[in-house]
């Protein structure tokens, strides 16, 4: 899900990783689904990423 977004909103993955302060090895294993975002991290990606509300649900329920 970040992935798409990350994309549609033209961020590279260097330039999102900075925005949050995390490295981009950290943000690659979030896009992958490797690692999950601390809610902190999570607040900043939907603020930034612009999520919408039903992506937000279907993130949580899986």
């Amino acid at each position: 899900m970040f992935k798409e977004y990350r994309i549609e909103n033209k961020y590279t993955q260097e330039s999102l990783a900075e925005m949050l302060q995390i490295s981009t090895r950290h943000l690659q294993r979030i896009e992958k689904g490797e690692n999950e975002p601390s809610l902190e991290l999570f607040r900043k990606l939907i603020k930034i990423l612009k999520i919408k509300d039903k992506d937000i649900i279907k993130f949580i329920r899986k």
